[in-house]
């Protein structure tokens, strides 16, 4: 049996359709009765928090692998810690952990605390994988799309940083690939989309897409915190943020390699290709829909 954690979240749930997809027996584990009512029909549902470690062993009776992912709060090394133990304690056989772009190279904030996990989980005996995605596509739609329908314009401060993004969608093929294998190999992949994009040349191909000219506006990081604090997040969330920018304003996260190929057998999707399924978060309909 392959479990699921965090299923009811962006890469948990990809994860979970992916697995399914497959045909593999699959349980998604849901912290609340609530959260469960999303779960796919051919789901186990298990309700447990990483909070309560008899809730997890629960949870992970009767399990062989695990995919490993919680909420980036700065109390992840714990949440994800006591999930490593019990999965070591129920003889789990191969734990597949969601980690962070510039986990082991950048000592800030959110890969910090993956890194952190990610030395619990090596050092553990558990049979382990561990990824390390770039930046998600879906991070543009969800972040960006709402000042490009009204404003023709997105903000952000990357600079002329270059990233790779990878869609979620790739990201959930390579752990399902991982957990079907039944074959952990210690080691972490690193999962990087086809194109090492600025935020300009994204402009310009959302612009493509929307058939009317995008624009990006490079603003300084202490605005965009500020910003970020103004729309209500908490100030420890937008500073994660801003240092996870500034790993890439280092020129980290701009490599492209061949991973998502290998571990799947399937090239990697463009972000061409995801801009032509969500052309319509950018419509001008959208923004008065």
């Amino acid at each position: 049996m392959i479990l699921v954690t965090g299923a009811s979240g962006n890469v948990g749930g990809a994860v979970l359709a992916s697995v399914l997809k497959s045909g593999l027996p699959a349980a998604a584990m849901y912290l609340s009765e609530s959260d469960a009512r999303t779960a796919p029909v051919n789901a186990r549902v298990v309700i447990a928090d990483f909070k309560d470690k008899q809730s997890l062993r629960r949870a992970f009776e009767n399990v062989d692998a695990l995919f490993l992912v919680c909420a980036p709060i700065p109390e992840l090394v714990e949440l994800e810690g006591n999930a490593i133990e019990v999965a070591r304690e129920l003889g789990i056989k191969h734990v597949v952990k969601n980690s962070s772009a510039g986990a082991g190279r950048w000592d800030k904030s959110f890969p910090q605390w993956h890194a952190e996990v990610e030395r619990l989980l090596q050092t553990s005996g558990v049979g382990h994988s561990i990824v390390r995605p770039n930046s998600f596509m879906q991070n543009i739609t969800a972040f960006f799309a709402g000042t490009i329908q009204t404003q023709d314009a997105f903000y952000n401060s990357m600079g002329t940083s270059r990233v790779s993004l990878v869609d979620v969608r790739d990201i959930a093929d390579v752990v399902s690939s991982l957990l079907a294998s039944g074959k952990p190999e210690n080691r972490i992949y690193e999962l990087h989309g086809p194109d090492a994009l600025t935020y300009d040349e994204v402009a310009e191909r959302v612009s493509k897409i929307c058939g009317r000219t995008i624009r990006y506006i490079d603003i300084p990081m202490s605005d965009q915190k500020k910003a970020l604090v103004g729309s209500g997040m908490p100030d420890w969330q937008a500073q994660a943020l801003i240092d996870l920018q500034d790993y890439y304003r280092h020129g980290y996260g701009g490599e492209c390699n061949d991973e998502i190929r290998l571990v799947t057998g399937h090239i990697p999707r463009t972000f061409d290709r995801f801009l032509e399924e969500n052309a319509a978060a950018f419509s001008k309909r959208a923004a008065t829909a």
